[in-house]
């Protein structure tokens, strides 16, 4: 499973400009990270609800 997203990964940098490449990445990883931040502070994934509110 991994390998298709390495080359999916490769291909983006190969066809990418490296300011916008890296641009997108910052913002992909600052998402995931205010995701999972949200997630462990509720209790509930996106578009979840928590035991507690349920």
């Amino acid at each position: 499973m991994a390998k298709p997203k390495m080359d999916q990964l490769q291909a983006a940098v190969q066809n990418a400009d490296d300011g916008d490449f890296l641009r997108e990445q910052i913002g992909f990883v600052a998402q995931r990270l205010m995701g999972l931040e949200v997630e462990a502070f509720t209790g509930a994934g996106y578009g979840e609800r928590s035991a507690e509110l349920a």
